[in-house]
């Protein structure tokens, strides 16, 4: 009998010499800022964070001065600043994927009557680069920047049924740590979701995430370093039932991502 393997022991940013922690903690200030916030003040931010109130005050007035946030003056809370935007439309603009991927992206729209969105992963979330709506029926209020959870969405099972074993595996044990009462559903829907991808090319979300949604989605890799994409096709059940997703919008999500990877290879 084979003796079990060695789990491998993940490094500790922390204990890089070249890891710099007062960076990175204005970094996850930035970054706990989400798309239907409106201001956070101090304390929220230090919640969040899970940063000392006093150490979250001295970074937002630094990147207060730095322009990266902006201070309210009525609530004294804080926003994101013009200088985060212009850091995310300069990353936007050199991602040639979304406008090879938007007119494929539209034309599964109309065909599935769906939203069609193309996202990253970021964290424990997946971040929408690009959104597609059908003209012809109901679809999701998201749009780009739009964060959904990787666990539990199409889009974010995708991803993690494209990515190696052993980084699927360091991403569960962190949500396991995050929510240990959650996490037996959460494991049971990663496991599905990835035996569908061998078996049916994509992932699936029948009210995982939200009760009154469906998804489905399939991933690839856009090249150029980055990390992998997936393509998610989604919206009210009421209008896009576990049926009509797998039979009729299922092979047209495969064509259409098999022409976007055939595109970037040019």
């Amino acid at each position: 009998m084979n003796a079990p393997a060695k789990t491998a022991t993940k490094p500790n940013p922390k204990e890089d010499r070249h890891f710099v922690t007062a960076l990175a903690r204005g970094l996850e200030v930035l970054a706990c800022f989400r798309s239907g916030d409106k201001a956070l003040g101090n304390q929220e931010i230090a919640q969040r964070c899970k940063l000392p109130k006093s150490t979250v005050s001295r970074l937002t007035s630094t990147l207060t001065k730095l322009d990266y946030l902006i201070q309210v003056e009525e609530s004294g809370k804080y926003r994101l600043g013009t200088a985060t935007l212009s850091l995310g439309s300069a990353m936007l603009a050199r991602l040639d994927v979304r406008q090879i991927a938007r007119p494929l992206m539209q034309e599964l729209a109309d065909l599935s009557r769906s939203m069609v969105s193309l996202g990253t992963r970021d964290r424990l979330s997946m971040i929408y680069v690009e959104n597609c709506r059908s003209s012809a029926a109901l679809t999701l209020s998201l749009d780009v920047g739009s964060r959904i959870p990787v666990a539990s969405s199409a889009i974010g099972r995708a991803y993690l049924a494209a990515i190696p074993d052993r980084e699927r595996l360091d991403f569960m044990e962190r949500v396991q740590e995050l929510d240990e009462v959650a996490w037996p559903d959460i494991r049971d829907g990663i496991e599905r979701a990835v035996e569908d991808y061998r078996t049916l090319g994509v992932t699936c979300s029948f009210g995982d995430w939200q009760k009154d949604v469906n998804g489905i989605a399939r991933a690839f890799q856009p090249g150029n370093g980055l990390p992998p994409m997936a393509i998610n096709c989604g919206g009210p059940s009421f209008n896009l039932s576990k049926e009509f997703l797998l039979n009729e919008v299922r092979p047209r999500l495969i064509e259409t991502v098999s022409r976007l990877e055939a595109s970037l290879l040019r």
